[in-house]
């Protein structure tokens, strides 16, 4: 019941943004990633790679190739994430024997505006494509996304060298279809996070992800993470993230013991 009720209201208010989105003002902050580039890019490009110790389906060793296309209509974001998950699974990985993993389509919305404060939203859904099956969950699965974004002034900073933002995100995870000896995936997500841009240059942010996991009764478990990274020659950015879990059993949906991550991406 908890999880339907978490469906409802997060489809409620991926409806209700969409419905409104001609109402609304300019998308969020410009140094939000998941947002349009401010100016007449279009396309984002990204490549990451993932190294996972003791996570789950979703948060494995792998490499992930990411296509953006951004608007400025009702519907901002189109995005395509390839996972390519690597046959061995340990934290070492062997990125020069990867699969094919479960393809994710995202279809992003135009915030709502109140303020200071802007509200994007997304549907996801994910693809049974892994080859061989066992990369995969065999299953579809349907990811709902809620997220609230505020600028905020820390004591500290110099405010005409910083860029930050305080930003909440609640999805709803469910799965469907595909083969009934799947495995069922039923969670809700948070990500709290502090991101800041310094001189336009350099990035950091601070993450906090925790997760219930329905499937094995309202457990809960959670991972922080920490990341670095620069903007740098034309349009280029790359990045260092680490990652490690803080509470919680090992098993729950979208949590993983501890994860390196860098990435590079250009917007053109």
């Amino acid at each position: 019941m908890a999880a339907s009720s978490a469906i409802v209201l997060i489809a409620a208010g991926c409806v209700a943004s969409h419905a409104l989105a001609q109402q609304a003002g300019s998308a969020g902050p410009a140094s939000v990633e998941s947002e349009a580039p401010p100016t007449a890019r279009l396309w984002r490009f990204e490549l990451k790679r993932e190294n996972t110790n003791r996570g789950t389906d979703d948060e494995a060793t792998k490499t992930t190739l990411r296509l953006e296309r951004f608007f400025s209509g009702a519907v901002r974001l189109l995005r395509l994430d390839v996972p390519l998950p690597d046959q061995k699974t340990d934290f070492e990985g062997d990125p020069f024997n990867p699969g094919l993993g479960d393809a994710k389509v995202r279809v992003g919305f135009q915030p709502l505006k109140s303020g200071i404060y802007s509200f994007p939203s997304f549907i996801e859904v994910t693809f049974p494509t892994a080859d061989p099956e066992s990369l995969g969950g065999r299953k579809h699965q349907l990811n709902l996304g809620l997220r609230m974004v505020r600028p905020v002034a820390l004591p500290f900073e110099k405010q005409s060298a910083h860029n930050t933002t305080f930003e909440l995100q609640v999805q709803q995870v469910n799965s469907f279809g595909g083969d009934d000896d799947g495995k069922n995936v039923a969670n809700t997500k948070f990500e709290i996070t502090l991101y800041d841009v310094w001189r336009r240059q350099y990035t950091m942010k601070f993450k906090l992800k925790p997760s219930v996991d329905w499937v094995k009764d309202g457990k809960t478990g959670a991972v922080a993470e920490i990341e670095g990274g620069k903007f740098f020659a034309r349009n280029w950015r790359a990045w260092l993230m680490f990652g490690r879990r803080v509470w919680g059993p090992e098993g729950i949906q979208a949590t993983y013991g501890t994860k390196v991550e860098l990435g590079i991406a250009r917007t053109f």
